[in-house]
């Protein structure tokens, strides 16, 4: 797909542009009303591929549980109590909500011996609606700052519950750059994975305490152009971290739900990566 369209889809899903601007400017670009919905079907989202490990798969228990007042998805190894388990992994969503490519990514890192906790973090709002645009739409009015202190009480109640536990999250996306700023008002978060996130202020990276991993997609622009310095302001405060650049990756590289985006080889590698960050920072 010509990156002008995929380019247009991350400005529609970020900035946002509203659908019927978007849709004029892809007309524009594809040339007819048919070819542009062709091409938004490959770029959109499709649930019914969020299935890697099945909602009923025998290794796990799931169950949709409140904590610190925000509602989650949470995913334990069968037989585990959630209470005991000694790695917990919080996973924060995109700019559409916990919806159930989130939830199977909660699957993904239960199967893996850690206590997930998918947050919705649209539960003030009333929870996350199934029509992504609506959701996206949402997105407009919440306020991140909420949403980290929001997180922050989530990390200090996992703490709590447990406290030889140790705690790590993972985002992507929107999601990326709530890590980043969870690891800043977090000093008790162990672990955070940023996938494509956004960076916080350069002068408030001295604060992180938690071990980073960072993904970027090499054709994500509008996200890359934020690294440099967040880079720099770790080096310069001793943060520990990892950074990772996928070249010819696009922004949401990991997401399996969206065709077009998704880079197998990308999200197999950073998979795998991650996954070894936290059986290190969180596990060991």
């Amino acid at each position: 797909m010509d990156q002008r369209i995929i380019d247009l889809y991350d400005e529609y899903t970020h900035a946002p542009l509203p659908r019927r601007v978007f849709m004029e400017r892809l007309v524009a670009m594809v040339g007819t009303t048919g070819a542009a919905q062709l091409a938004l079907g490959l770029l959109e989202s499709n649930y019914a591929l969020a299935q890697i490990v099945p909602p009923s798969d025998p290794r796990l228990s799931t169950s949709m549980v409140e904590i610190a007042g925000v509602k989650a998805y949470q995913a334990v190894p069968k037989g585990m109590d959630p209470q005991a388990a000694r790695g917990a992994i919080i996973v924060i969503h995109e700019n559409r909500g916990l919806n159930p490519h989130l939830e199977d990514i909660a699957r993904r890192i239960a199967l893996e011996g850690y206590l997930a906790v998918a947050a919705d973090l649209l539960t003030y709002m009333g929870g996350t609606p199934k029509d992504e645009d609506a959701a996206r739409e949402m997105f407009t009015k919440i306020d991140p700052a909420k949403s980290v202190v929001s997180l922050a009480a989530i990390v200090s109640a996992l703490k709590s519950a447990n406290p030889s536990r140790k705690v790590g999250a993972i985002g992507f996306c929107w999601g990326g750059g709530i890590v980043n700023n969870l690891a800043v008002a977090a000093p008790n978060l162990d672990a955070g994975v940023a996938y494509y996130g956004v960076a916080p202020k350069a002068e408030d990276v001295p604060r992180i305490k938690a071990s980073m991993m960072l993904h970027y997609g090499g054709l994500d622009a509008r996200v890359n152009a934020t690294a440099p310095a967040y880079e720099e302001a770790m080096k310069k405060a001793g943060v520990s971290y990892q950074k990772f650049v996928y070249d010819g990756a696009n922004h949401a590289f990991n997401n399996d739900t969206g065709k077009e985006r998704y880079n197998e080889a990308a999200a197999k590698l950073a998979w795998t990566r991650t996954m070894d960050f936290f059986k290190a920072k969180v596990l060991s």
